[in-house]
């Protein structure tokens, strides 16, 4: 990879309690700028939420400055890198949480599950007495998930409380292993799943990212790619750049089988947005996708 033009992606959170942090975002949005910094962060009451880009000596700077509050002095994050900029502009959003459940009452703050780290993932989700969720939206899980995971099919982390509800019992279902991308939604279930009686929760600490980056492909019980929220779109082993793109019509993620589909249009549909193109919106986009390419060409030029 050449380094000259590798950029570092640092994705972190961390749920302390920040009763200020509506007067962190203008400070905070001035620094990441002023180091050439992009990307998003959210703040809320709960803590603080991000993914960012840039180069190593601008995001080192960032984290500095955010330990220097020492709420955040112990502020861990996960590295990856790219070749191209993943984000366009930098944001620092204040939010009433920093990960939507939709019920602020539960608080990682006050309790949450058990750590469990990657190297010993695989034996506590090969456990048959354990019940293992993928806590993840369904559009992340058809990209990739783990062996005899459960997909609970939500459309949104804001239905995960009703299928926890609908489809799990305290009394039946004991042991219960949760996961996601990055950590920070598992922390917010277990704390949900806790209140409503569960009592051995765990979920995989550092998420999937940190899963692919220390456990070796030989070993892995990871099946696919990771889904993430830039424009690399999904990531393997390692994490590398995977194999899945975007449609631009409609944002999903896409794969090669997907390309396929004689629903699949470069630039106009997928599989996924087809059936609710209609032909004003077809002709709308394929003016979008006629300025998207001049722009390319002309930006090559």
């Amino acid at each position: 990879m050449n380094q000259e033009n590798t950029q570092i992606v640092a994705a972190f959170y961390k749920f302390v309690s920040l009763p200020d942090f509506a007067q962190k975002q203008e400070p905070l949005l001035s620094y990441c700028s002023a180091q050439g910094i992009k990307g998003t962060i959210l703040l809320a009451k709960e803590g603080i939420n991000g993914t960012i880009a840039g180069s190593r000596q601008g995001i080192d700077a960032v984290f500095s400055y955010l330990r220097c509050d020492r709420r955040l002095a112990d502020l861990e994050y996960k590295e990856s890198y790219t070749q191209t900029p993943p984000f366009e502009r930098m944001k620092v959003r204040l939010k009433p949480e920093i990960v939507t459940l939709g019920l602020p009452e539960i608080d990682p703050n006050q309790q949450v599950g058990i750590y469990v780290s990657p190297e010993e993932w695989n034996d506590l989700i090969s456990d048959p007495e354990v019940t293992v969720i993928d806590t993840r939206n369904e559009y992340e899980v058809k990209v990739g998930t783990f062996k005899k995971a459960h997909n609970p099919h939500t459309q949104s982390f804001r239905e995960f409380p009703e299928y926890v509800q609908h489809h799990l019992n305290p009394n039946q279902h004991k042991k219960v292993a949760l996961f996601c991308t990055g950590g920070i939604r598992c922390e917010k279930a277990s704390s949900f799943m806790l209140a409503q009686g569960f009592t051995e929760v765990y979920h995989l600490k550092g998420g999937i990212l940190k899963y692919l980056e220390s456990i070796p492909d030989a070993k892995s019980l990871w099946e696919g790619e990771c889904f993430v929220f830039d424009e690399r779109v999904a990531v393997r082993h390692g994490l590398e750049a995977g194999s899945h793109e975007r449609c631009f019509c409609c944002g999903h993620p896409i794969s090669a089988p997907d390309k396929d589909s004689p629903q699949y249009e470069e630039g106009i549909s997928c599989s996924y947005c087809f059936d609710y193109l209609t032909e004003e919106k077809r002709v709308r986009q394929q003016e979008k996708w006629r300025q998207y390419q001049l722009l390319q060409t002309n930006q090559q030029d």
